[in-house]
């Protein structure tokens, strides 16, 4: 049975950790290019956007003892099997790790260009996924 006061709890942070990023977003990435500052809060809200998506999904995994998953992609694959999410947001979602992991584990220079476009073109995917666990958790 699926945490709700936990789930929404989630969803608030997802929603707000959003609001971040875009109340911070510049409106070309030439700006974000010149802007450190921007551009760290920016990634780093990102980052813990998928890493609160990730969160949502291993709860979500855990409460209805589905099995578990090895990575985070997989925990959205796991999801978009048992019918939470389309199969558009987990492929979202699974891009979105590769982000996380660059910011999470400074794996290499962050690329401006995909941070900008994470930020203004990849919260569509991270509100379909809020809305879709939402809607998925009323049925539940």
């Amino acid at each position: 049975m699926v945490n709700r006061s936990l789930l929404a709890a989630k969803l608030a942070e997802l929603q707000d950790r959003m609001e971040r990023v875009r109340s911070h977003t510049p409106a070309a990435v030439e700006q974000l290019q010149l802007d450190r500052d921007a551009l760290d809060i920016i990634s780093f809200n990102l980052m813990l956007c998928v890493q609160v998506c990730a969160d949502i999904a291993s709860h979500l995994i855990a409460d209805e003892r589905w099995a578990s998953a090895r990575s985070l992609a997989e925990s959205f694959a796991r999801l978009e099997q048992h019918g939470v999410i389309s199969a558009a947001t987990a492929g979202a979602l699974k891009q979105a790790v590769g982000l996380r992991n660059v910011v999470a584990h400074g794996y290499a220079q962050i690329d401006i260009e995909a941070c900008f476009r994470a930020a203004t073109e990849g919260l569509t995917e991270l509100n379909a996924f809020a809305r879709q666990v939402s809607q998925w958790a009323t049925r539940a």
